[in-house]
């Protein structure tokens, strides 16, 4: 009888990529969702994609911020990969709008699965759970965690780094065999048009919106690697007890239009790298620019060495992984001609 695992924010960009490899890999997988309405929505992305053997999907009722339906949602799993967790392009108001429902929903999981008998969790945390902006200029991994007395660090890194942190307290208290999963930002090919914050990022530089870009670094990494990274911790017992940083390189804003404008020159795309005077004045008008501008200057440099020792992992590169986000979003008509 094949495993079942429980997939939580299955409708997810990622969810559903390592929904795909799981059901492809043999597992049954039950993914919860804050509707059910939109179970056709995931059942509809993955079945192009599925293979012969491949397990099956359902689905269950359950939210972050309440009790409600998980003891059901973990009943009978064999392990629960944790994927659910907000993700904005532009930073609130109040940062206990992220911190809030990431921590307290990361608690909810794993209590409701220690209590249940589930030992086997891979949660999908974030490079920037990972990455100390205070030592930015050097080669960081999986041993660095992001300082969150930093007067940079944002509500979406502070979510991440504490709901990380939570995940292991709960770990090492009841005996759960815990992977994380740290991602830089996720490019590549979406399996339907309900894509996040990342793909947008990449909707943005397509449509030519600014000037001039911003001098912005972050890890890369294509989605598919992370869902392979997914399916490869469940797979791996050895990987219980560690982190794992999911990251084929770095890029930066300036060198992501100079590819893309070398991909479709006819399109409006940025090349040049924005002046940091301009940046702030455009960022009085503009949430997501205001809530970059801290980190301008900053090119984070992270080690995938860990997973491609531990699991084997082959990296897509990052410019391959942006021109498939690109592909895309311009095949599915989601930027202008």
């Amino acid at each position: 009888m094949p495993e079942t695992v429980l997939l939580t924010g299955v409708s997810g960009f990622i969810a559903k990529h390592v929904a795909l490899k799981l059901l492809n890999a043999g597992y049954d997988v039950r993914g919860t969702v804050r509707r059910l309405d939109r179970a056709d929505e995931v059942r509809s992305a993955v079945a192009p994609h599925l293979t012969a053997g491949a397990g099956t999907l359902s689905f269950v009722q359950a939210d972050l911020e309440s009790d409600a339906g998980w003891d059901d949602a973990v009943r009978g799993v064999s392990a629960v990969v944790h994927t659910a967790s907000p993700f904005p392009i532009a930073q609130p108001k109040d940062e206990n709008v992220l911190i809030r429902p990431a921590v307290e929903g990361t608690e909810r999981v794993l209590n409701a699965a220690a209590a249940a008998g589930v030992t086997r969790i891979v949660l999908t945390s974030s490079t920037v759970a990972v990455f100390d902006e205070g030592r930015h200029q050097d080669l960081q991994d999986e041993a660095n965690w992001c300082d969150l007395d930093l007067p940079s660090t944002s509500a979406y890194a502070k979510s991440k780094t504490l709901a990380e942190r939570k995940a292991w307290e709960i770990a090492k208290a009841k005996g759960l065999q815990l992977t994380t999963i740290n991602p830089g930002v996720v490019l590549g090919p979406p399996l339907d048009e309900h894509y996040g914050s990342s793909m947008e990022l990449v909707e943005r530089i397509m449509k030519g919106k600014d000037p001039a870009m911003p001098d912005l670094g972050f890890a890369a990494v294509d989605v598919r690697d992370v869902a392979e990274m997914h399916l490869r911790a469940l797979q791996k017992p050895e990987t219980a007890g560690k982190r794992y940083l999911a990251t084929a390189g770095s890029l930066t804003m300036p060198e992501m239009g100079r590819i893309l404008k070398d991909a479709y020159p006819t399109r409006r795309i940025p090349t040049m790298t924005a002046p940091l005077i301009l940046l702030r004045v455009m960022a009085l008008f503009d949430a997501q620019l205001r809530a970059i501008v801290p980190n301008i200057g900053k090119h984070p440099k992270v080690s995938n060495a860990r997973a491609v020792k531990d699991m084997g992992m082959i990296f897509t590169a990052p410019k391959a992984a942006l021109l498939a986000s690109a592909d895309w979003l311009e095949k599915h008509g989601k930027v202008w001609k």
